[in-house]
């Protein structure tokens, strides 16, 4: 049988400067072919040219990457200090089909700016630039560096003691790297999972919802085969496109993977 097909929105960029192109980072694919199981598939950034119902029976989990700015509610263009460089059109309709999916039950991961993204999609506001705000850290990537040295781990984020991180990754804390200049101002994914020291939110979850709903505001994806927190996340997503593929298909999940 197939490996179940994973949507991994990507993002508008330019090439030289001049040429529009859809991007998607190599480390998502890697983490979801080799890691989560899945076959990766890099959906086109803006939402004018494919249609999420479409989507959504196409493909059997999506990841929500990490990329430029979430242009999130409640910030105002030219008003907020860091609410410059948004992009208004691409993967706004992506983002918004979070809440569809966690009513369906599809899985879907938010990765870095896809954290933000559920969390506007599910009637959340944020914060344009965390660094400004009284007693909270710079959790933007260092400019300078290796890759290595880019994606090290900064921080830690602490989970609640009955959410599903707890749960799945057998701790109440992990180290985690730290690439964001955004963050939650008030919660619309119904719970906050995790939080670092200075009291910015790093995991969701949406609660009641039937699937996989999993979201963080770091980037698991970065030696995701290896790494021990990064690794369980990609495994148990892969599980849940598996079971969602089979209950499409009307077969086992055993039988799916075989």
């Amino acid at each position: 049988m197939r490996r179940p097909i994973v949507g991994i929105i990507g993002n508008n960029n330019l090439l030289n400067d001049e040429y529009p192109v859809h991007t998607g980072g190599l480390m998502n694919s890697m983490a979801v072919a080799q890691v989560a199981g899945c076959m990766p598939l890099i959906i086109p950034s803006d939402p004018r040219l494919v249609s999420v119902d479409e989507l959504l029976e196409l493909c059997d989990g999506f990841v929500l990457t990490g990329a430029a700015k979430c242009a999130p509610r409640g910030i105002r263009r030219g008003r907020d200090r860091g609410a410059r460089g948004f992009r208004p059109v691409p993967r706004r309709g992506h983002a918004a089909a979070a809440g569809q999916l966690a009513a369906r039950g599809q899985p879907f991961f938010g990765i870095c700016r896809g954290f933000p993204e559920v969390n506007v999609a599910m009637g959340g506001t944020l914060h344009p630039e965390i660094r400004d705000l009284p007693g909270r850290m710079n959790h933007r990537m260092p400019p300078e560096g290796t890759l290595d040295e880019k994606f090290a781990l900064r921080h830690v984020v602490r989970f609640s003691e009955t959410g599903p991180f707890r749960r799945l990754l057998g701790a109440d804390e992990v180290m985690t790297n730290t690439l964001h200049g955004q963050g939650i101002k008030t919660a619309g994914a119904r719970i906050v999972d995790g939080w670092a020291p200075d009291g910015t939110p790093e995991a969701l979850f949406v609660e009641g919802a039937p699937g996989f709903t999993l979201s963080v505001q770091w980037h698991p994806e970065y030696n995701a085969a290896s790494d021990p927190v990064s690794r369980p996340l990609f495994e148990a997503f892969g599980d849940a496109a598996r079971a969602w593929a089979a209950s499409r298909a009307g077969i086992g999940a055993k039988a799916l993977s075989a």
